[in-house]
């Protein structure tokens, strides 16, 4: 996933042809109306480690001593991370006077995490600094999951004159899942000599086929649904208000039988043994050790099929409208099953002739805060707007954590 996440990177730096703020694509319908676009939105963070970090993680590079210590003063006792990736091309075509038709294409590449402080410490420092002590490894879980959808909808853009609604089912391809949850009193107590391990191996993992890891992959089947709302309103602030609320990614990926599932609920206990010639590691203890030997004693590994629940997205926003030029936004978002935190943020916008320049200010989701700003253009036959909600990480890398860019070009059709 990380030569994904590279080559991605690679290419929006050469090209503006790009989207999808909110990974969704009726919430920029207001603006795009019947139209063919071409979308993508990266995203990543971390409310438990710094930018710089994540990034050496991602895309690979040496981590000093310094990356390690300047991050961890980041840690909580329980941390989250998430990156969310997604791009493809969808197009409004024309259904009736009241209803526009959605078709659209798709890849999703999902990956997440909840950690313990201890869990950080234990994977960059080894048990050293655990002497004596029992690192807490309970309920903490890695979530990786890439697929590809085709899309088919519909919105009604003129319910009782002024609302719209928004409707749509995909087919899902599954490509990859990785996924692993550590359960309660998961743990690895090191003696105070460190001659003594013990490993209370508490876990579920599941794991897609092995053997096909790339795009062409068909290692699972699914569906999902998108709902969409939109209505003015009068109120008491400003000219005008409009409800958002957008609802995507609803549904379950079935994977297939050449999919593994380990489960473990056991302990494992190493002692140190006395090496007299390195050249001479006839110990029967030594000849038991292998890594397939550990996963057989520590799990019970079956290959079956079974569903998994995709990440669901929900957006809502209350849209104020001063005047012509000067609207203010406040929203929430919120991704289940993906460890995000909710999130909320405010985003006043002033508009001047064709440009519209946004500012956002949010707190929640996988990092503790974040800013960002976007700028779109709009013209009778285009729509184009680049920004990020997460400007953060790339300003002050070694702060704070939080990065990501959103872009979409439309072409509209009459």
């Amino acid at each position: 996933m990380a030569k994904h996440l590279l080559i991605f990177l690679f290419a929006i730096s050469c090209t503006v042809s790009v989207k999808s703020q909110y990974n969704t694509e009726f919430i920029n319908y207001r603006n795009t109306r019947r139209s063919i676009s071409v979308n993508a939105e990266y995203d990543a963070g971390s409310n438990g480690t710094n930018q710089i970090l994540i990034n050496k993680l991602l895309l690979g590079g040496y981590i000093s001593e310094d990356d390690k210590a300047q991050s961890s003063k980041y840690l909580r006792g329980y941390n989250n991370f998430g990156v969310n990736l997604n791009y493809g091309v969808n197009a409004f075509i024309k259904g009736g006077k009241k209803h526009d038709f959605l078709i659209g294409f798709k890849n999703q590449e999902i990956l997440n995490a909840t950690y313990t402080k201890d869990f950080f410490n234990l994977m960059f420092y080894g048990n050293q600094a655990f002497k004596g002590k029992t690192a807490d490894l309970a309920y903490c879980n890695v979530n990786a999951l890439r697929f590809q959808e085709v899309k088919f909808g519909a919105i009604l853009h003129s319910v009782d004159s002024v609302a719209k609604i928004g409707v749509s089912l995909s087919f899902i391809k599954g490509e990859q899942l990785f996924y692993i949850k550590t359960n309660k009193n998961s743990s690895l107590f090191t003696s105070a000599d460190g001659s003594e391990l013990i490993f209370n191996s508490k876990f579920n993992l599941a794991i897609s086929d092995t053997n096909n890891k790339d795009l062409m992959s068909f290692n699972g089947v699914g569906a999902s649904a998108d709902i969409f709302f939109e209505t003015p309103y009068k109120s008491k602030f400003g000219k005008q208000s409009i409800l958002i609320v957008n609802a995507n990614n609803i549904g379950f990926i079935h994977w297939r039988n050449n999919s593994v599932q380990y489960s473990s609920d056991s302990s494992y206990r190493f002692s140190g043994y006395t090496v007299d010639n390195i050249f001479d590691l006839k110990d029967s203890t030594l000849n038991k050790i292998n890594s397939d030997s550990i996963v057989l004693s520590l799990t019970n590994a079956r290959r079956e099929n079974f569903n998994v629940n995709i990440p669901t997205n929900l957006v809502i926003i209350n849209k104020i409208v001063w005047s012509k030029r000067f609207v203010t936004n406040f929203g929430f978002r919120h991704i289940f099953n993906a460890n995000y935190k909710p999130y909320v943020f405010i985003e006043p916008e002033l508009t001047k002739g064709k440009v519209t320049v946004c500012f956002h200010v949010g707190y929640g989701g996988y990092v503790r805060a974040g800013f960002g700003a976007s700028i779109a253009y709009e013209s009778n036959g285009w729509f184009l707007k680049i920004g990020s909600n997460h400007l953060q990480g790339l300003l002050l890398p070694k702060y704070t954590s939080g990065q990501g860019v959103f872009l979409s070009l439309a072409k509209k059709l009459k």
